[in-house]
């Protein structure tokens, strides 16, 4: 669900003390996207917010979610935005967010 290996990499790259801040804006901006998948989906804007959504789980190190955004922007690619099950896509960032912080939480802890 999380490569934990890219957290790390991601973590090396910006510094402990910005990692954080990172973390935020990522959930901010992905909640933002997710939010209104959950509320107002719009076939016509799948390609571009599961593109970006890709995007962002990928280099947070969201593996699973990143994978489901991907199919779904290829399908809204061909065409085939309408077949696109946006529930699981939000069922798997919220569990892989709970995993993330929850992680994060207890790696800071020991």
């Amino acid at each position: 669900m999380i490569d934990w290996d890219r957290v790390a990499q991601l973590r090396d790259e910006v510094g402990a003390e910005d990692f954080a801040e990172v973390v935020e804006l990522f959930l901010e901006e992905v909640e933002e996207v997710t939010g209104r998948l959950a509320k107002a989906p719009d076939p016509s804007r799948f390609e571009d917010d599961l593109h970006f959504l890709k995007g962002s789980a990928l280099n947070l190190g969201f593996e699973r979610f990143g994978v489901l955004c991907q199919d779904g922007e290829r399908r809204a690619k061909r065409g085939e935005a309408e077949t696109i099950e946006i529930a699981p896509i939000l069922e798997c960032y919220a569990a892989s967010r709970s995993v993330f912080l929850e992680t994060i939480a207890r790696r800071a802890v020991a």
